[in-house]
């Protein structure tokens, strides 16, 4: 199928339906796929995106794992479960009901992983050492649920 202008339209039509516009069309600009997408593709698209910011987050808990404080131990195991969350069970929930066709569902996995980002964060007494992550996932999944309200 060839590139339509229409098709870049969209991408900022629905970008500007989200909590962060600039943010939204970086990351739906970081997949090839992105200009061809309807508005399920570009949600499934930050799905994806959601997806490697639990990844990211995982790795960076792991390694701070073995060389963190006693008090910081129980947060950090804390956030590995809620991140755990979010791989197991809303990334997959969301996926499967985009395929459906079933976008509250999908919604239902994007803000469930917002909420478990934000726990990670306020898990910790003091400054938590994955406010970054916890930041880029919870700014993922707003835009994704954002985007999955337009179904």
């Amino acid at each position: 199928r060839t590139i339509q202008p229409n098709d870049e339209n969209l991408i900022q039509q629905i970008c500007k339906k989200t909590p962060n516009y600039a943010l939204c069309i970086q990351y739906l600009h970081s997949d090839p796929k992105a200009p061809s997408a309807d508005v399920r593709g570009l949600a499934l698209i930050m799905v994806n995106v959601m997806k490697n910011k639990a990844n990211i987050a995982i790795n960076k808990i792991h390694q701070l794992i073995g060389k963190s404080p006693p008090d910081q131990k129980e947060a950090l195991d804390n956030c590995a479960d809620n991140y755990n969350a979010i791989v197991v069970a809303d990334i997959p929930e969301a996926t499967e009901a985009l395929l459906k066709g079933n976008p509250k569902f999908a919604e239902d996995g994007a803000n469930d992983a917002v909420v478990e980002a934000r726990g990670c964060e306020n898990g910790f007494k003091g400054k938590s050492p994955l406010t970054a992550e916890n930041n880029a996932m919870r700014d993922a999944s707003a835009i994704t649920a954002a985007i999955v309200r337009n179904l």
